[in-house]
């Protein structure tokens, strides 16, 4: 290999790992930010109270790498206007990388930084190892750690996360041309005449008119009105067709996540926010969490009263508002109503568990994140809580200024307890092998052996097949037969089969109900699923 080659091969090996590590919980990054106008602490602060999405120009040195002209603004709600009270100068940054040269780019095509202050969190673990683990199961920002400087002053250590924008959707739905909503609701706006006031982000049907959403959520598109008012119509009064504008199975990992998690600053919890919704190209409606600084417990108000006791968010019910009918929250009530999808739903709480909490998983991925950080959140000057809540948060609760924050362990060590022994839980659910598909002349045949789906006095429960032509197809869901009807298969052998066209790249799983909960194969599906190549 002449220099020549071997030079350009460096240069693409290394771009190509700057990309990978961008987001890495492996390595912590470094952040310069050298800002030339006059009072811009002052200026940034009157468009934030201003709410406007202003930026200043700044110089940006991003692990030796330097960029110019990067637009920087304040960003965050809580996190902003609490640390601002308190006159620390650790504030949360939302840096915009081509603010004003469109191809200046981060490695991996970055847009933005997103920088928090690690609010409400002396633990520092929250956002990335909440986000770590949202990410085996739905799209998900990343996020690890950053030291960032301002005019070489030290800020300290902040979470680096992730930003949904053109950039994320492109890698994970691979295109980008949808609509895409924030929600998250515009704190303290007058309600709107003629509207229902203070909906939040709950996707109830309101009106026909755009106007009554405009305080609930912040359109990132051209346009999108009609497409969420089409979707809170649907979900609420015409909830059987709710299949064909939202990703139902992507909702359910977000409420099961939301609930083992204990994650309350979030559509689940009082608040009601912290989701973005993206309509893909087939015109379904895909949730995106967000904001994980207090999940794990960091926010104790679930709204249905006052604020939760550590035993109270330890034993939250799998079946939180659902139960109790909360028109306000339909995504839970009227999803859950259907047995299939709070079947499912349950099956997704049991991987989660299983995957990250009954072996102990998260406690190991906790420690280790820890012992990364441990000197920098020491040398952290700024930062918001002691260096021994830091010590101490992962296992107890631990102070916040006067906010009581549970330890990880003591809530999760418990609450995986309380969920195992739970009677939805102690149901052997179906148990799915030997998937298998092949090719014939009626299209793609799909055969599974499915054992303990019965169901009270030992009628089997249903069996679907789920399935789509390409990573960009909308989910489909046909029924299963073990009816000896398919090829050489006899009846009630517990082979279970369907047919269905046969178009190329196509992606399927199975779900299997039981008396209380259904099996998936792949567990994680449908963010995992077998292919037909």
């Amino acid at each position: 290999m002449n220099k020549y080659w071997y030079f350009l091969f460096i240069c693409l090996f290394s771009t190509s790992l700057k990309s990978q590590d961008l987001y890495s919980v492996n390595q912590v990054q470094t952040i310069k930010l050298y800002i030339d106008t006059p009072n811009w602490d002052n200026r940034l602060n009157a468009y934030k109270k201003q709410g406007l999405d202003k930026r200043i120009s700044a110089k940006l040195i991003f692990n030796g790498v330097t960029y110019d002209s990067v637009g920087v603004r304040y960003k965050g709600n809580s996190s902003y206007f609490n640390t601002r009270k308190e006159n620390t100068s650790k504030l949360p940054f939302n840096i915009k990388i081509n603010y004003t040269n469109k191809n200046q780019l981060l490695p991996g095509g970055f847009k933005r930084l997103k920088l928090s202050n690690v609010f409400r969190d002396p633990s520092f673990l929250r956002e990335v190892l909440s986000y770590e683990i949202a990410g085996n199961y739905m799209p998900a920002p990343k996020a690890n750690f950053a030291k960032v400087y301002v005019n070489d002053e030290y800020l300290g250590l902040y979470n680096n996360t992730e930003s949904i924008d053109n950039h994320f959707l492109a890698d994970r739905f691979e295109e980008e041309d949808g609509v895409l909503f924030k929600c998250d609701p515009v704190w303290k706006a007058k309600n709107i005449a003629g509207c229902k006031p203070n909906q939040k982000s709950t996707l109830v049907y309101m009106a026909k008119d755009s106007t009554c959403y405009t305080n609930a959520y912040e359109l990132k598109t051209k346009t999108g009105w009609p497409e969420l008012i089409n979707l809170t119509d649907i979900l609420n009064n015409k909830t059987e067709h709710i299949e064909t504008v939202l990703n139902v199975d992507q909702v359910l990992w977000m409420l099961a996540f939301n609930n083992v998690l204990v994650n309350l600053d979030s559509y689940t919890g009082r608040l009601v926010h912290n989701y973005y919704l993206y309509q893909d190209i087939n015109g379904v409606f895909n949730p995106i969490i967000w904001d994980l600084n207090m999940s794990l417990g960091g926010f104790r108000f679930d709204g249905t009263g006052k604020a939760l006791s550590n035993e109270e968010m330890q034993t939250l019910s799998p079946f939180i508002h659902y139960k109790t009918k909360n028109p306000e929250r339909p995504l839970i009530t009227l999803l859950l109503k259907k047995t299939l999808y709070r079947k499912v739903y349950l099956a997704h709480i049991q991987t989660i568990i299983n995957d990250h909490f009954s072996n102990g998983k998260y406690k190991e991925r906790a420690k280790y994140i820890q012992r990364l950080i441990d000197t920098e959140v020491k040398n952290d000057t700024n930062k918001l809580y002691p260096y021994e809540g830091f010590q101490t948060n992962l296992d107890a609760t631990t102070l916040a200024k006067t906010s009581k924050i549970i330890g990880i362990t003591e809530l999760m060590d418990k609450r995986v307890d309380y969920l195992s022994k739970h009677p939805v839980f102690k149901k052997t659910p179906p148990v799915i092998a030997e998937v298998e598909h092949q090719l014939d002349s009626e299209g793609i045949f799909i055969t599974a052996k499915i054992t303990g789906n019965e169901g009270k006095e030992g009628k089997k429960q249903s069996a679907y097949l789920v399935y789509r032509n390409g990573k960009n197809g909308a989910w489909q869901r046909v029924q299963m037969f073990d009816d000896g009807s398919h090829k050489d298969y006899s009846q009630n052998d517990s082979i279970y089969a369907a047919t269905i066209d046969e178009v190329p790249n196509t992606e399927y799983y199975i779900i299997a109900e039981g008396e209380r909960m259904a099996a998936l194969s792949p567990e994680r599906a449908s963010f995992e699923f077998y292919e037909v190549k």
